[in-house]
């Protein structure tokens, strides 16, 4: 089971991926912003992170490009200014309520 967080330091913003057996970076998937993730707001920083989140989660970068701007405004928009934390199952918690086939 995977953890995702985000924090704020002095050098911006990160964001990582607990495996369970390491810690890394999450995948930045560019499609708005070239500069990196953001969130707390429906801008083109929360819109790569939503997208990134996503396709780590599900491991299926299609279905997350369906999905992301959805999730930016219910999942992303709405997370605290300085650190958050989703788990894997919180993700596919939301695609499942919202994937439409």
């Amino acid at each position: 089971m995977k953890t995702y967080f985000g924090s704020r330091t002095n050098e911006g913003v990160c964001a990582t991926v607990d495996d369970g057996r390491q810690m890394r970076d999450l995948a930045h998937q560019v499609r708005h912003s070239p500069t990196g993730f953001e969130w707390g707001y429906g801008g083109s920083g929360p819109a790569d992170l939503a997208l990134s989140l996503l396709a780590d989660a599900l491991g299926d970068v299609k279905k997350a490009e369906r999905l992301y701007q959805d999730f930016k405004w219910d999942v992303v928009a709405p997370l605290s200014a300085d650190h958050w934390m989703l788990t894997e199952a919180e993700i596919h918690g939301w695609v499942n309520q919202h994937l439409v086939v």
